[in-house]
């Protein structure tokens, strides 16, 4: 990597940072975007992943005070279970036609969430809890969008901001140990991986404290529209994923 590959490189580190610390998710959406264009396609994922770790552990120690782990366990359980059946059956389906309809999907929740009142709160079982997270799994598994559907059951529940995270993050955070042990296993975490993810910590932790500041100034109807304006660029991500102008 030259030096504008690392300037460009520590730049998403630093805005994808920023807005896992702000929102809580969606790291990996941003940088994403950037660094397929720059390094390989394994190394992304592999530093996401990593990176996942950090910025997760990172959102769940900030929010500690109010951190819930018997609403949070049903879900990280399902997820758990789901992020390897969903990887493995993955060989079995047609990706493109699965991020193209799971993206309009999340397109349509987005705006029909932005153009109407906040939903009305719901109350969720611990059974069907334990669904969700196998669907939020099976969904990461599917798509590498592996907190999509626990951060929208968390909105469904009307809790404030700060739970929703207390909550979904501790999620993410489960969902990115099965995917490094995976990675581990697969042995795509090499020592050029590990050099870039060293470099870019430092950025990534910038960013992180920096979108935390802002998260607190913010009140919970702003963090409800943050959440689904990030759901429908993820949905607009998985769109253009399979494009014909997608980086391979």
């Amino acid at each position: 990597m030259d030096g504008l590959g690392f300037v460009v490189f520590a730049l998403a580190a630093l805005v994808g940072g920023f807005v896992s610390g702000f929102s809580g998710f969606a790291m990996g959406l941003v940088v994403s975007g950037v660094w397929l264009h720059i390094i390989t396609p394994v190394q992304t994922a592999t530093l996401i992943a990593g990176y996942g770790l950090f910025t997760q552990g990172y959102g769940i120690l900030k929010l500690r005070h109010v951190l819930n782990l018997r609403k949070a366990w049903p879900l990280a359980l399902g997820t758990v279970i789901g992020v390897p059946i969903g990887v493995s059956i993955l060989t079995y389906l047609n990706p493109a036609y699965l991020r193209f309809g799971v993206g309009v999907l999340l397109i349509a929740y987005a705006i029909y969430g932005l153009v109407r009142p906040a939903f009305a709160p719901m109350k969720i079982g611990t059974g069907a809890d334990i669904a969700i997270g196998l669907s939020n799994g099976l969904l990461g598994g599917l798509t590498g969008l592996g907190g999509v559907i626990s951060t929208i059951s968390c909105q469904w529940r009307g809790w404030p901001k700060e739970l929703q995270r207390a909550v979904f993050q501790p999620v993410l955070f489960a969902a990115f140990v099965v995917i490094s042990l995976s990675q581990a296993a697969a042995g795509t975490i090499t020592r050029d991986t590990l050099a870039l993810y060293a470099l870019g910590i430092p950025f990534m932790i910038a960013g992180l404290w920096l979108g935390f500041r802002l998260f607190g100034k913010i009140d919970d109807e702003t963090f409800r529209k943050t959440v689904l304006v990030l759901l429908l660029f993820s949905g607009l991500s998985l769109i253009v994923s399979v494009s014909p102008f997608a980086p391979r």
